[in-house]
């Protein structure tokens, strides 16, 4: 639903949410919990949060992509992350990405069925600034039990 033309008393409030999101996706200094929290996505703040607390990130993208997967609408399922930052400066990618994944080991062991990492240092970012893409669910989630699990419980 579009509020930008529409009469309803809080169009201007969704504008403007829509407008504040869009800044805080672009910046990764401004403190993204605050839309987030306001946008019903628990589990995507959280990761958000918790990935800007630890790694202080010269950018930072969470992309919820549990709708390319057999999950119910709305499910934060799957996830891909990109954290650029100067911690994982002589890391290896394999050490990077046990850093990412103890950060987000509530999420992992709650919510989250699958998580793709981007680990990059900011000299690597500004060589190749692309984030790749996920490839077609073959929809093996549905077979896994613990996905309903997951699903059923969220974030405690």
């Amino acid at each position: 639903m579009l509020y930008g033309s529409c009469s309803h008393p809080l169009a201007s409030v969704f504008l403007m949410l829509s407008c504040v999101r869009r800044f805080i996706s672009s910046s990764s200094t401004v403190p993204s919990r605050l839309m987030d929290a306001a946008s019903g996505r628990p589990v995507e703040a959280s990761i958000r949060t918790k990935l800007a607390q630890a790694f202080g990130p010269d950018h930072l993208e969470v992309l919820n992509e549990s709708h390319m997967h057999a999950v119910p609408p709305g499910s934060e399922s799957h996830f891909r992350v990109l954290v650029v930052s100067s911690r994982f400066e002589g890391l290896s990618l394999l050490q990077r990405h046990r850093l990412v994944n103890e950060t987000l080991s509530h999420e992992l062991s709650t919510s989250v069925h699958a998580l793709a990492i981007q680990a990059k240092t900011p000299q690597q970012w500004s060589s190749d600034p692309s984030l790749a893409k996920s490839p077609p669910c073959l929809g093996g989630s549905k077979h896994d039990s613990t996905v309903a699990q997951k699903l059923k419980t969220g974030l405690d």
